[in-house]
């Protein structure tokens, strides 16, 4: 038995030892660890993971922060379960109202528009009582006091009417109309122009004040002359001008108005009778201005002479040929000088500014002669060019007309009326028979002298306004300065644009440029806003020379009528200056 016993379970183990490792796998050498499967972390449950053995601080309650994530001590049901401890959060929803409340009384929430709020405030205010918004049924149906608002009729403040005989009371009285008989007296006729009841009293109080000591009245006024503002250098009727140089007069009692012959002969030839050439250096700078110039004029035919207006106020004259030095300066402006002009001998000039005056000059004795003034902006003053027409003067205005003034009568002429916009160059053409003018309606419209009716009438849909015009020495055209950064030619006859004639390669958009032209025509220039000077060929239209002249836009200059090269140039950096 023993032995079959033993057989067994002999073969138990070798059939088990076959089941278990038939290939005989467990006697090769392993290469690697053998892998073992530990059990996943997910599905352990620890029942206080983190938790201290022991509660050395005998933390037998829980006291956490609302930021803390984890505790690190056991703690039993009943304090897990208790309610939260501390101050409740006073800017909740539910809270809003709790921390009002005080011992004065419940605050509540009530929906009230603001013009019943705003008649309760009042009538609480005015008539000392209001009514109480409160739902609470123990409450009173009234704050304040309960007997005016039962004499009022609990009424608020828009609802409470004034009795007629009150309104009766206040109502201004007149006194009674009179007798017709009487003319002066107590009872005198007086109708429905008699005096309000109470207008004695203001009379009464007017008498006893004037009643008091001369004496007060006297320091009184001496006080308010003390007051008075001093009018200011250049206003209506307080026009200056200082010479700056040390005598008026030379050794055989000439002033600056006769031209330096013995200096410049050739003033004596006439203008344009020589060959021109583009000016290269600057030979002179004449400084003085202490703001931006912006128009520059020579005297008529010999040019030894400068009138210069300035964005400071100021008019300056200043010498061409002999020292180079200011010799006059014309205070007679409040603002800016827009536009000055000479007459024909230049005995006199004409100034307009931004302060809405004309003024003529002498420009001998400094002295201001007349002013001229409808209450509008003046931008351009011209003279009548006709020697038996030197007493009248056009002046384009900022309300859109023309205006002609008669200097001996100081009156307003005619009126001419068709622009669309301020009007900004005068021009004389056809022996000074019609005149052309320029606007910002970005027209061109002739005149016939003294007649109000535009003859020719010039607009296309690409035109550009043209704020500066200057007639060629030969009077057949005109040229234009666009903003479109171009240089338009019109003929003077029939005012037909000259398309071969077109000037471009300069920039002078937002810029009044003035256009110049040389003595003989053979060159036509134009400033521009970067402050060159661009001068171009008046026959082929190509840019000649470009002349860097100034630090900022070149708004005015002129060439010099009996030089060969010589241009004078004025800028908005305070400068002018001479060119060779």
């Amino acid at each position: 038995m023993s032995l079959v016993a033993g057989y067994s379970s002999d073969e138990d183990n070798g059939l088990a030892s076959a089941t278990h490792d038939a290939f005989g796998l467990a006697k090769i050498p392993t290469a690697k660890k053998p892998r073992v499967d530990e059990p996943s972390t997910s599905l352990t449950v620890e029942a206080a993971p983190h938790v201290l053995t022991e509660d050395l601080l005998h933390q037998t309650s829980l006291v956490v922060r609302p930021t803390d994530t984890q505790m690190n001590v056991n703690i039993n049901y009943a304090d897990m379960t208790l309610p939260l401890q501390g101050p409740e959060n006073p800017f909740g929803d539910r809270n809003r109202f709790m921390n009002q409340n005080a011992l004065a009384g419940h605050v509540e929430e009530q929906m009230m528009s603001d013009h019943a709020f705003r008649q309760q405030h009042m009538t609480h205010t005015i008539l000392g009582y209001s009514a109480n918004p409160s739902i609470d049924p123990n409450a009173p149906a009234i704050l304040g006091s309960l007997e005016k608002a039962q004499a009022n009729g609990f009424a608020t403040i828009g609802a409470v009417k004034i009795p007629r005989a009150q309104k009766k009371e206040l109502k201004r009285k007149r006194k009674t109309k009179g007798d017709l008989d009487v003319i002066e007296g107590e009872d005198a006729y007086e109708g429905p122009w008699a005096r309000w009841g109470d207008e004695e009293k203001d009379t009464q109080h007017a008498e006893v004040e004037e009643a008091e000591p001369e004496e007060e009245e006297e320091e009184s006024e001496e006080e308010v002359q003390v007051k008075k503002a001093k009018p200011k250098r250049g206003a209506p009727g307080l026009e200056s001008s200082v010479f700056h140089g040390k005598s008026l007069t030379d050794y055989q009692g000439r002033t600056y108005m006769s031209p330096p012959l013995s200096e410049a002969p050739q003033l004596q030839h006439e203008p344009g009778s020589q060959e021109t050439f583009i000016p290269k250096t600057c030979i002179h700078t004449w400084t003085g201005h202490t703001q931006g110039v912006s128009v520059i004029r020579l005297f008529p035919n010999t040019g030894h002479l400068l009138l210069s207006g300035s964005m400071d106020t100021k008019i300056k004259l200043w010498d061409v040929y002999t020292h180079g030095n200011c010799l006059r300066t014309f205070h007679g402006h409040m603002k800016a000088v827009k536009d000055v002009t000479f007459s024909n001998d230049g005995r006199r000039f004409l100034s307009c500014g931004y302060d809405r005056q004309m003024k003529l000059w002498d420009t001998e004795t400094g002295q201001c002669l007349k002013r001229f003034s409808n209450g509008k902006i003046p931008y351009v003053v011209r003279f009548h060019p006709d020697e038996d027409k030197q007493h009248i003067f056009l002046a384009g205005m900022s309300d859109k007309k023309i205006v002609q003034y008669d200097m001996n009568s100081g009156e307003i002429t005619q009126e001419y009326d068709q622009h669309l916009g301020p009007v900004n160059t005068i021009t004389f053409v056809d022996e000074n028979r019609r005149f052309v003018t320029t606007s910002d309606d970005k027209t061109i419209r002739a005149w016939d002298f003294d007649i109000p009716v535009v003859i020719k009438y010039i607009a296309e849909p690409h035109m550009h306004s043209m704020p500066a015009v200057t007639l060629h020495p030969s009077r057949k055209y005109f040229a234009a300065q666009s903003l479109d950064n171009q240089i338009l030619v019109y003929s003077t006859d029939n005012f037909r644009q000259a398309r071969n004639k077109r000037f471009a390669g300069h920039s002078v958009a937002g810029y009044a440029c003035q256009v110049g032209f040389s003595p003989d025509g053979k060159w036509i220039s134009s400033g521009d806003g970067e402050g060159n000077i661009v001068f171009w060929e008046w026959k082929t239209g190509r840019i000649k020379s470009r002349l860097r002249a100034h630090s900022k836009v070149v708004i005015a200059h002129e060439w010099l009528p009996h030089e060969s090269s010589k241009v004078v140039t004025a800028s908005w950096d305070g400068l002018i200056k001479l060119w060779d």
